[in-house]
Order: C-alpha cells, then sequence, then structure tokens
C-alpha cells in the first residue's frame, strides 16, 4: 500500500482542520455549516482519550501530480469516537473519516478504514458506527463493502453547508 496509518500527533492538526474544513464546503458529508477553526480542531482532537482515537493517512512520498522528489503528506483522517456517553455504551465507536478532495478515489478511503476497523478491534470495541448522508455514494459503499448493515433512515434530519436537507442513514458492524 502506498499509504501510512498512524495515530494523529499535534503536527497533524492543520491537515486535520484543512481536510476537514474542504468537506464542509464542499457539503455532502458533514453537518457542520461553517468551516472549524485550527483551535477548535484542536479540542476535537484532545478530546479522544482512550480506547478513543484520531489517526492519519499519509501518502509515501507521492504527490497528486508528481510522483518524483516528493516528500510524504497527510491525505486523510479517521476517528474513533464516543458514541454516546453512557457507561452501557462503551466498547460502541463512531467512526469518522475524510479524505483530502485531491485524494478522493484513490483508495485512500478503504486503507483508512480498514485500518479504524483494526484499531477499534485491538482496543476491543465491540461494535463500530457509521453516521452517514444517505446520499453520500462514496462512503455508503465503504459500508457495504466492509459488511456494515444499515439499521436506520432518518429523513430530512441534517443540513449541510450549501443548505442542502439530507437524510441520515446509521450502519454498524458488530466486531
Amino acid at each position: 500500500m502506498p499509504y501510512t496509518f498512524r495515530p494523529a500527533e499535534p503536527r497533524d492538526i492543520q491537515n486535520i482542520t484543512d481536510i476537514y474544513n474542504a468537506s464542509v464546503i464542499a457539503g455532502g458529508s458533514t453537518a457542520d455549516l461553517t468551516p472549524r477553526t485550527l483551535d477548535q480542531r484542536r479540542a476535537w482532537v484532545e478530546s479522544h482519550k482512550p480506547p478513543y482515537g484520531v489517526f492519519v493517512v499519509e501518502s509515501d512520498g507521492e504527490t497528486v501530480g508528481e510522483a518524483d522528489n516528493a516528500t510524504s503528506q497527510v491525505v486523510g483522517f479517521g476517528a474513533l469516537s464516543v458514541f454516546y456517553d453512557r457507561a452501557g455504551y462503551d466498547g460502541v465507536t463512531d467512526l469518522a473519516y475524510y479524505i483530502a478532495p485531491a485524494w478522493q478515489g484513490r483508495g485512500v478511503g478503504t486503507f483508512l478504514l480498514s485500518k479504524l476497523l483494526d484499531e477499534a478491534r485491538v482496543r476491543h470495541m465491540r461494535k463500530a458506527c457509521g453516521i452517514i448522508f444517505a446520499d453520500n455514494a462514496g462512503s455508503i459503499a465503504l459500508m457495504r463493502r466492509f459488511g456494515f448493515t444499515r439499521f436506520g433512515l432518518m429523513p430530512a434530519a441534517a443540513t449541510d453547508s450549501t443548505g442542502t436537507m439530507r437524510d441520515m442513514s446509521y450502519w454498524y458492524l458488530d466486531l
């Protein structure tokens, strides 16, 4: 694989912020209506205490459009987050993942979701959940590819930054 997966570090906060904000601005993958600040993203990353965590995917030296003399770069990130803040839900994680626009369609999402699920298992999670806009074809395809089951659909649940009202789909995988 031309990618590396590792825990996020303080030096990654700017890249995480930039990738997330590109998704906010584009619409279709998050219900945040405005871009997040660096401090907001830093607080979000720092809020992930074990067994939860935030992780990044780096390219192994290739940049989009040029393969020679390049250095690695963060091309996506994902998180294992608290699903519901009550002790009875410990062991259930909410998965989230975002890929830099120039790297979408290059296998980063598949690589990232595979590694997030591996991490969830190593951290003794029992279920992984994904909450996805129902028309997000790329994420829905990933859920299906990894064997997730859709367990719910909430019509007209959230608006994205473009003002589009979207249905939410809910997915789970027994780990």
